[in-house]
């Protein structure tokens, strides 16, 4: 029986098209709700960041792709980068200038924008954030992970030779977000399992991206938007509509509450 459901934001409750949450979706999580099982979110995106579904009560929050994790407003996990880490993609910008966007527990801090990071927080309905010297901020801050824009045939050199230790989260061919390795989602997942008493085979997830695939593999009920990827959609147990034409409600529909009533 499903007791947590985790939802990923951008592409799953929220539309890249309208950037809002679908009606149909308000009504899944209404309907997950009245049946006593826990709605929690599993994203990328920084806490404050989260405003495009600040209208919709959540138990609990997966952020920063599992480095930072919240139940009932208090942090319960935490995975900051390693500060030589941190360090080294400073340097590596210092000589390679490409966009970095270094996220902190409170706030985002950017070195400086071109027309992909453009094109991305347009995708994303995304503000800007605060352009700053990222090696003053990696020397005063814990960074919990690093969105940079390196392209996908650099990702293996970039990983060998600067951030070692660290894993590169690629859902968009202009950046990758980066994090300790080890650290995904379902690290994050598992903090909150531990709260709620729970099982992995108690949960289910719903997923767009390639940030999103480890959960849908380690869920019990995980579920794959219709605008995944295929890669994405191979680690999912099910694949429902995109999030435009009501993908969640007929997910949660058919593969859980009908399922809580066998």
């Amino acid at each position: 029986m499903i007791k947590a459901v985790f939802f990923d934001i951008d592409g799953t409750l929220v539309s890249f098209k309208t950037h809002r949450v679908p009606d149909s979706t308000i009504e899944a999580i209404r309907l997950l709700r009245e049946n006593g099982i826990k709605v929690l979110i599993a994203s990328g995106r920084h806490l404050s960041m989260m405003y495009n579904v600040k209208e919709i009560e959540f138990d609990g929050y997966v952020t920063i792709n599992g480095a930072v994790t919240y139940m009932d407003g208090t942090i319960i996990d935490r995975h900051p980068l390693e500060h030589e880490t941190v360090m080294r993609m400073t340097d590596y910008v210092d000589v390679h200038p490409i966009p970095v966007c270094y996220v902190l527990e409170n706030s985002l801090q950017m070195n400086f924008l071109n027309n992909d990071t453009d094109v991305i927080f347009q995708l994303l309905d995304f503000p800007i954030p605060p352009m700053s010297n990222l090696r003053d901020i990696a020397c005063n801050n814990d960074v919990y992970q690093m969105i940079a824009f390196f392209s996908k045939e650099d990702e293996p050199i970039i990983t060998r030779d600067v951030i070692p230790g660290s894993k590169c989260q690629r859902w968009h061919p202009l950046f990758s977000d980066v994090v300790t390795d080890g650290i995904s989602k379902v690290t994050g997942i598992q903090a909150i399992e531990k709260c709620l008493n729970i099982t992995p085979e108690e949960i289910a997830v719903f997923g767009d991206g390639g940030n999103d695939i480890d959960m849908l593999r380690y869920a019990g009920m995980s579920i794959a938007m219709g605008n995944a990827t295929e890669e994405v959609r191979a680690a999912a147990k099910y694949t429902t509509t995109d999030v435009d034409h009501d993908g969640i409600l007929l997910g949660v529909k058919k593969w859980i509450l009908n399922r809580q009533k066998e």
